[in-house]
């Protein structure tokens, strides 16, 4: 946008001329508005078309509350989720090359049918942790069919690197094929197919190597797989040192009937107060964050303080 200012729009103010218009001619001079008899007959003119915008504004919220009631029947009757015919749908339907797109034709699927995927609304609020870690290693257990790890590889930093690890096969195979599709490498991230404990026990010399205890470690880790192993995974990764001494975010991914896990990890955090913090917050989207430290570790989730 140019910097240079118009001189009508510099002067517009100018003492003397508030209400001047070219000419000569003052605002009061002129007529202001039509003439009270035309204003007499719009009046009751303009009753109707009130009430006729009115209904139109309904029917709006009528049809979309049919829309979505018509969407939530059709994921009922194409009964639960299928990897095969999320990766089938997205890879047919998505620009290739475009992670955006393949997010998007995600979302679209999720509208009528199941899917064990993070969801846009979560989806948005791992965005969120990413940008505000900007981590530089991630683990993610629970690949799925790549819709998270899609999500963060766009925002990882440069040399920023993704592990995702799923148990099964066919879920790690099309979701693999799936970030590819979105445009990205496999000196970008790397797939393993295993349980997340034989993950995890494996990990240590590839994260530390020559680098020292300091700067080996991870930054981010993302957990959307059984949450019966959140908590034990929680304790290998910190058994096995493979959270970043200087600072580590846990983001554990709670859908519907978690709440005896989410109070074992509550329990966990409040048995080692030493280490761990007992603020807690709750988001839309049902993540849970556990911050690391070398000395203290704080557990949050996205949204307002609760406790």
């Amino acid at each position: 946008m140019s910097k240079v200012l118009s001189t009508a729009r510099l002067n517009w103010a100018a003492p003397g001329a508030a209400n001047q218009v070219p000419g000569g001619v003052f605002h009061s001079d002129l007529p202001h508005g039509p003439p009270l008899s035309l204003q007499m007959w719009l009046l009751p003119l303009s009753v109707p078309l009130l009430g006729l915008l009115a209904l139109l504004a309904r029917q709006r919220g009528i049809l979309a509350a049919g829309r979505g009631a018509l969407n939530r029947v059709l994921r009922w009757a194409r009964g639960p989720a299928c990897p095969r015919r999320t990766h089938a749908f997205v890879f047919s339907q998505c620009t290739h090359g475009r992670a955006d797109s393949v997010l998007e034709t995600f979302d679209l699927y999720a509208e009528t049918h199941h899917t064990l995927e993070l969801g846009r609304v979560r989806g948005v609020e791992l965005d969120e942790v990413v940008v505000r870690v900007a981590p530089l290693r991630v683990l993610e257990l629970g690949l799925g069919c790549g819709y998270s790890a899609v999500r963060t590889l766009r925002l990882l930093p440069p040399g920023g690197r993704l592990l995702a690890v799923e148990a099964d096969p066919l879920s790690a195979e099309l979701g693999e094929e799936l970030v590819l599709v979105a445009g990205f490498k496999h000196h970008q991230f790397e797939v393993l197919t295993c349980s997340s404990a034989e993950a995890i026990a494996g990990l240590r010399r590839p994260l530390h190597g020559d680098q020292g205890e300091e700067e080996g470690g991870l930054d981010l880790v993302l957990m959307d797989h059984d949450p019966q192993h959140y908590l034990p995974d929680l304790r290998a990764l910190e058994g096995w040192g493979l959270l970043r001494p200087g600072g580590c975010l846990v983001l554990m991914v709670f859908r519907g009937h978690d709440s005896v896990v989410r109070q074992e990890v509550l329990e966990h955090v409040g048995s080692r107060p030493q280490s761990y913090s007992s603020s807690v917050r709750s988001g839309r989207g049902d993540l849970m964050e556990v911050q690391y430290r070398e000395e203290t570790i704080s557990l949050m989730s996205s949204g307002d303080v609760i406790g």
